[in-house]
């Protein structure tokens, strides 16, 4: 298969971590959702395609964790930092 960028023949399949972030400010209160897909990569012009498994597809579609998924979720962090939330094993 030929890269659709440049049309190399030179591709490889790698292993990939990938972080993804909401964007700007308001991002931060969103999860981040982690990754581990194989990567196609074009070794001529770098041009890199992954897909995002299901359940952490719907992370980013509904801008919220859901179970199952690879997410750091740090709004939840902030709050349990700020005392607004107990931390697990924590009775309150």
């Amino acid at each position: 298969m030929s890269c659709k960028s440049c049309q190399s023949q030179n591709q490889s399949i790698l292993n990939g971590e990938i972080a993804i972030h909401f964007p700007g400010p308001k991002g931060l209160d969103k999860p981040i959702v982690w990754v581990f897909p194989k990567l196609g990569v074009c070794l001529h012009c770098g041009l890199t395609e992954f897909t995002v498994p299901e359940r952490e597809l719907s992370v980013l579609v509904k801008g919220t964790a859901v179970e199952g998924a690879v997410v750091l979720d740090e709004s939840v962090d902030r709050q349990e930092r700020e005392g607004k939330v107990p931390s697990p094993g924590i009775d309150v």
